[in-house]
């Protein structure tokens, strides 16, 4: 007999695309699978792609231990410019002279973004401040004080200059803003900068290579069961 999703739960990876929230994951897997209990371990950001690991049943007592794994991310980010939200979501509101950065800066930048480090998370994130989402308030435009929080990088590796677009790969700790480091590093450089994309390829020992999309997990368990 094969064992449910329902009744022992599973660990599923999902390869989560572009503009789909984490919860839009679950919800498509539990409502096309009709299981009931399904929960994420570590959200991503809806214009991030890549690893989501997604439990259901008696897994989901799980997703804690999941979501204290290390991560890995590739990316890129476009240097010169900036944007209230650090990423796509909105419009460039700044704009910054880069002909005094080097190579050998930029791999400095890096470098000092690595260790333990405290980091504020972005205005324009799911951090709840009084009950409420923080980028509910910055849609409106009200002042937002998020509070440093630790963080631990065990690497930024530049992998490509091809100025203004600088692509990296990161290591780093659960609760760390990508977006942040992005505007970190601008900074670290006498100037600005923003993410323009970004992929979780690791969550410790799973890597999105073994995962599928939403639509190829629902066939699978469909035609196969769990």
């Amino acid at each position: 007999m094969t064992t449910t999703a329902t009744d022992e739960g599973t660990l599923l990876l999902v390869d989560k695309p572009y503009q789909w929230t984490s919860f839009d994951v679950v919800r498509k897997i539990r409502n096309k699978l009709k299981i009931k209990k399904v929960g994420h371990a570590g959200t991503l950001d809806p214009l991030a792609t890549g690893l989501l690991i997604v439990c259901t049943g008696k897994m989901t007592k799980k997703i804690s231990e999941f979501q204290d794994m290390e991560k890995e991310y590739e990316g890129e980010l476009v240097l010169g410019k900036t944007t209230p939200s650090y990423d796509l979501e909105t419009l460039v509101n700044q704009e910054f002279d880069i002909s005094h950065i080097t190579e050998t800066a930029l791999y400095n930048a890096a470098a000092n973004l690595t260790g333990y480090l405290m980091q504020a998370p972005p205005v324009f994130s799911a951090v709840k401040i009084d009950g409420e989402r923080a980028y509910k308030k910055a849609r409106r435009g009200e002042d937002i004080e998020i509070k440093a929080k630790e963080i631990f990088v065990r690497e930024f590796e530049i992998t490509s200059i091809n100025l203004p677009i600088i692509s990296f790969r990161i290591s780093c700790s659960k609760g760390t803003y990508i977006r942040s480091l992005v505007r970190d590093f601008g900074e670290a450089l006498q100037s600005g900068a923003y993410m323009s994309a970004l992929r979780r390829t690791k969550i410790g020992g799973f890597d999105v290579s073994n995962a599928l999309t939403v639509d190829q997990l629902v066939t699978k368990v469909s035609n196969e069961g769990i």
